[in-house]
């Protein structure tokens, strides 16, 4: 994967969120990319433990300047859709993000080579590497295209 951040005071890789593991920096890493993905089922969390930590790094993001999230949340082992998924959409739906995420597209909308891919393809450019896992329209993932820094709805 390509590196996403650098540390400013020691130049070495580091995590986008967490202070550098090298120097321990807490300054705010250089960014090599404006689109990273998050993995909101990792850890198997709770609904509430997942919606909390996307708010979280919904904050974060915003304020490092990235614009565009690709969130895996899963689809679910049932067949019909997990709870963290049903989670996200409904916060999304409901407008619970609205002060950092501009737009957002459910994977299963956005199937490669549809209108609505090259519609976002055209707004975010640095997606079209990330949207490889749409070509049959992936529902366990969502795209969010975040607010510019300091633009609040």
């Amino acid at each position: 994967m390509t590196q996403v951040a650098e540390c400013p005071e020691c130049g070495n890789p580091r995590p986008l969120f967490e202070q550098c593991p090298y120097c321990s920096s807490q300054e705010s890493p250089t960014l090599a990319l404006d689109t990273i993905e998050i993995n909101l089922k990792q850890g198997q969390p709770l609904v509430e433990e997942a919606i909390e930590s996307l708010g979280n790094y919904l904050r974060n993001a915003s304020e490092l300047g990235i614009k565009a999230i690709v969130l895996i949340h899963g689809y679910g082992s049932s067949g019909e859709g997990g709870n963290i998924k049903r989670a996200v959409h409904h916060a999304l739906e409901s407008n619970y993000f609205s002060d950092r995420v501009h737009e957002y597209y459910f994977g299963e909308t956005v199937p490669y080579g549809s209108h609505a891919y090259h519609a976002l393809i055209k707004k975010r450019p640095g997606l079209k590497a990330y949207l490889k896992r749409f070509k049959a329209g992936n529902s366990g993932i969502t795209v969010l295209l975040l607010n510019a820094p300091g633009v609040y709805a």
